[in-house]
């Protein structure tokens, strides 16, 4: 995936993360019983987070870096994308519609948020200086 795909990702998924979070604050807290609220609180925070990971592989994907780092920002912002439809997606999904089906889902996404994050470290290992 390219940078700007990336960053659009991110920018989407952020400003998304506070509709939804809004959503929860305002539209659902008389709603949902108090566990549930917590639970779309859960997956609002997870994604957010995720959301700003995006936005720094697409901006670190936009640097004048070797093939090898670049390869493997690109696979974590994936995994960080795949991780936000997972994790966040089910636990939003769970709260909404009380279906313990979606329970399962949510690990996936998460071990996805993990993979992401082992390929940035792993990315950012592989960054050297120009005139190295």
């Amino acid at each position: 995936m390219k940078a700007k795909s990336i960053l659009c990702f991110g920018g989407v998924l952020a400003g998304l993360g506070v509709a939804l979070g809004a959503f929860a604050a305002h539209g659902l807290k008389k709603v949902l019983p108090t566990q549930m609220l917590d639970v779309f609180h859960t997956g609002v925070q997870y994604q957010f987070i995720h959301a700003l990971a995006l936005l720094i592989c697409g901006i670190l994907l936009t640097l004048e870096l070797a093939e090898k780092p670049q390869k493997y920002f690109a696979l974590a912002a994936n995994c960080f994308i795949i991780g936000i439809f997972c994790f966040s997606g089910s636990l939003y999904a769970l709260a909404l519609t009380g279906v313990r089906w979606f329970g399962p889902v949510t690990p996936i996404g998460g071990f996805a948020f993990m993979l992401g994050w082992g390929l940035f470290v792993f990315a950012a290992m592989q960054i050297k200086k120009v005139n190295q």
